[in-house]
This record gives C-alpha cells, structure tokens and sequence, in this order.
C-alpha cells in the first residue's frame, strides 16, 4: 500500500469514515482510500459535515490497489479485457474493505472515473456479448464521412460544442452492424451497473459522445435520429453528486463491503474529476491535466459555440457542478512513455530521472513536432516515428534518447502555450496562471518548459487531482463536506505541497532541474 502525501491526517483526526475512488487511466488503475480528517483551522474545530470554509478539513489518500490496463488484440480489433479488469476493480474494493475493517472503520461510498468516449454494449439481460472496442482501433475512421454526410459538422459542433476526433463516440457507434435489444453504457457507468445493478449515464462522460446538448445538458435525441441510432440507447442521465444505488447482495459478499455502501456518481470523465481538484484560488487560471493525454483548457460557466472555436477544434465537456471544460485535447506523456518501452525492449532502460537531467541540459531551440498529431496514437516504436516527424517538418534529430526527450517536451510545452492562447482568444478571457495536475505534474522540466513556453507562472500539483476529485465529491454527496466547488478547492490548495516556476527569459541559462522551485502556501 502506498500512503500519498496528500494533506496528512492523524488516525485521531478521523471521524466520518472512508471513501473508495476506482480511478482507471488508459494504462493503469487504481484503488483509493479518501478519509476526510477533523484536522482544525484557525476558526476552531470541524463538526462532521460543516462548511469547509469553517475549519479546513483534511484530505488524506492511500492507494490500496494497482492494477495494469491495456489494449489488447481481440476478436478482429483493439479491445479493452473489460473481464479482467472489473475482477481488478472487485479485488481493488475487497483490499479495501479489509483495510477499513482492520482499523474499524467503514467504507461510506465509491466513486468510479476512468477515460472518455468508449462504451459496452449490454443486453437487456445485462450481458456483455463483446469485450469493448478501445478508442486506439482504427474502425471509427471510415464512419467519419458516413456520419457527417447526415449530420453537417457545424451542426453537430452548433449544439455539442465537441471537438472531432475520430474515435468520438457516435463515430464508434456509426460502425456497429446491430444495436437491437442492446443498450450502450460509457466505461465507468458499465462498472457502476455491475457493482448495483443501475443503468445511468453520468453527465460530464456523456458529454464526450457527440450526442449530448452542451446547453440543455440533456441528449441530443435529434442525433440519435439522423443516425438511426434508438433514442434510448444510452441509460438516462445522472450527475456528479447523485447517487447510482447502494451495492448488489453478490458484489458486498464478494468484497467484503456493507450492502449500504453506496456508488456515488463523480466526474466520471477522469479529467472532469482532475479539474475539480484544480487548486485554484483565482477564477482566471488554465489547466493541464497531464497524463497519457493532456487536456489542457479553461473553466467556463458558458460553453463557446462558435464556428471560430470549431475551427479551432476546441472541446465544450461538462465538468462538476455544470461547469463548462473548455478545452483541446493535446499530446501527452504517452508519447515518452512509449519511447520508454522501445527503449527498454532494445535493452536500455535508465530511470526517468537521469533522461529529464540529460533532456534539462541540451540547448534551447532544438526541433519540436506536432504532439497532437494523430500520428502518434498507436503504439510501437514512437522514437523512430518522432524521428521521422522532425525529418518530415525539415530537421533533423539525433538518435540518442536524451535528444528524443527533449524534442518530447518542448513540443509539448508549445503545444500547450499555442492551446492556452487560443483559448483565451476564443473565450475572451485572460488568465494569469497555469495548473499544472496529474503526472506530469511531477515532470520539473515539462513545468518549467511550459513556464517559459507560455510566459505565466506555472502551479503543480497535485499529483493525484483525479482521485481528490473524485472522493471530494463523494464527500460532499454524503454530508461529510459542504461547500461550492470553489471551497472544494480551497481544501485542496489547503492541504497539498504544491510548486511554483517562473517563466525564464529566452536565452538564459535554464537548469530547470537544479533551479529551487517555490514552494506554494
């Protein structure tokens, strides 16, 4: 088990019970433990479920099961092994349960998060016939033209606000032969369906199908329509803060767990989770999500539907509390950790640490690729195709792996510079700051090349925003926090060692490995 530093609490502090986040990325998952602390501010003591504007609760997160996720090659495409990895998720809840049980606690609630815009296809019997198709296999790129031959891509873009990317959902749906007696649930809404027996979609992953209203936060029926898709194919809508159902006899057996435990639906979309945990004490910041993929953007209170902001291939997702994530899908580390497998396969495989130092001290101004580039998506043998990349653009990149690293994040940081801009542009907002959260948080030189790339100051941490979100929200589904998004994170920013970077003027001596990096109050 691994205890995160995320805001401390002594076991005397605790006093409301536990909180289980089932957080999935696309590579890996995990089981979280969230215990919500009585650790007093200086206005005085925390009453179970008082504001947390009275006293600062504390947050405390421990990782009690990790798990591998991946693509596999199956039945004719790249699927998700939807079997192993709910019997991951069933061991993840029952380790849990054991760990609660041995300091006498009890496990109030689970939240589940995972990536966007793949579904299961269920049976009104509740089977699954096939594993789920990933959003990596390639068979949604025929279903672009078909589906936009019925519905005009301004049109969709005028009432989804959804970016295009190929492996959209409708685009996923556009390819299946038949759909009758079956009803499609969105990945973390599957897992809350086994866990209580409950058809519900949750709101921030719908809005990531192209078939969801980014005004009404309804479905978009019309779209089911034009496409011959029935109106009823996804489960009614549920959002964050609203409870799915209590768990099935078989499955508090199995885990060990009380049959009250309740699933709570969170931001289910992982980002959406990682951005309510964004501890931003202005209105006016940007985010990165950084991980596998970044998502990097603004918080609205409004969508921005305009045919500037389609070009521009920005995204209108919901987040907690009907916010509006507007934002572009970017690159991510994915990339990196990719080259580290091909690496690693040939023999060579050094810490992450010592390429970051290498990478830190090559010169500014090397080449840099389009990161978003759909190029990349696929595994295999990312450093040859970078390599090619560069080439392609007219330059050149050396083979050694610090050089490929380097040539990683600076085109990552200019991608993010280039998507911040253009999204205050298209929003008409100015921001101030940048939050940096999830993995590459920890990334020094992805931090502080994105400084320098966009000339603000760039806050990260923390680390594991998906699952604060996550269990935040469950939290205060259940009484044990009050407060308005805003509050949820002061608790954050209260309670997490964060780090600040300066921008560094072009042309001068960087280091931003060794630089000291400001501690965040």
């Amino acid at each position: 088990m691994n205890q995160e530093d995320t805001a401390p609490a002594s076991q005397a502090d605790v006093d409301g019970g536990l909180f289980a986040a089932v957080d999935i990325g696309a590579s890996s998952g995990r089981v979280i433990l969230g215990r919500i602390s009585n650790a007093p501010a200086a206005g005085g003591p925390v009453d179970s479920g008082a504001s947390v504007t009275g006293g600062i609760p504390k947050v405390t997160l421990e990782t009690v099961h990790r798990f591998p996720n991946g693509v596999v090659e199956f039945d004719g495409g790249l699927r998700w092994d939807f079997e192993a990895l709910f019997a991951e998720v069933l061991t993840g809840l029952a380790t849990a349960g054991r760990v609660a049980a041995v300091r006498g606690e009890t496990i109030i609630s689970v939240g589940i998060d995972t990536w966007a815009v793949d579904y299961g296809l269920l049976t009104a019997a509740g089977q699954l016939p096939a594993q789920p198709y990933s959003y990596r296999d390639d068979r949604s790129r025929a279903a672009v033209a078909r589906v936009h031959e019925k519905l005009d891509p301004a049109r969709l873009y005028a009432t989804t606000g959804l970016q295009f990317l190929q492996f959209n959902t409708l685009y996923q749906l556009a390819t299946e032969s038949c759909l009758d007696g079956l009803q499609a649930l969105l990945i973390p809404d599957l897992i809350a369906f086994l866990l209580t027996g409950q058809r519900r979609t949750e709101e921030t992953n719908a809005s990531t199908t192209g078939l969801f209203d980014a005004v009404t936060g309804e479905w978009a029926t019309e779209f089911f329509t034009a496409l011959g898709l029935p109106t009823d194919l996804f489960p009614p809508l549920i959002r964050p803060g609203e409870t799915f159902g209590t768990l099935l006899p078989g499955i508090a057996d199995h885990t060990g767990l009380t049959p009250a435990t309740t699933v709570v639906a969170v931001g289910s979309h992982d980002t959406a989770s990682a951005v309510a945990a964004v501890p931003a004490r202005t209105e006016n910041f940007a985010y990165i999500s950084s991980g596998t993929w970044s998502l990097v953007g603004l918080e609205l209170r409004h969508p921005v539907l305009t045919e500037a902001s389609r070009a521009a291939n920005f995204t209108n997702e919901r987040g907690v509390d009907g916010t509006t994530r507007y934002l572009r899908n970017a690159g991510g580390l994915w990339l990196l950790s990719e080259c580290q497998r091909t690496w690693a396969r040939s023999g060579y495989a050094p810490s992450l640490a010592s390429l970051l130092t290498a990478a830190a001290a090559l010169p500014q101004g090397g080449p840099r690729i389009n990161a978003d580039d759909p190029a990349f998506i696929a595994p295999d043998n990312m450093p040859e195709r970078i390599r090619a990349a560069v080439h392609t653009g007219g330059g050149a990149l050396e083979e050694r792996p610090a050089a490929v690293v380097r040539c990683i994040l600076d085109s990552l940081a200019t991608g993010y510079a280039r998507t911040i801009a253009d999204a205050e542009r298209l929003a008409d907002v100015s921001v101030n700051v940048v939050h940096i959260v999830g993995g590459g948080s920890q990334n020094r030189l992805l931090c502080q090349l994105t400084a320098n790339a966009t000339g603000k100051p760039v806050i990260a941490g923390p680390v594991e925003a998906t699952a604060l979100g996550n269990i935040m929200v469950q939290a205060r589904a259940t009484g044990r926090i009050i407060g308005k998004l805003t509050d949820l994170r002061d608790l954050v920013a209260a309670g997490t060692a964060l780090e600040r970077y300066v921008p560094v003027l072009a042309g001068a001596d960087e280091s931003p490995l060794l630089r000291p990096v400001i501690a965040e109050s």
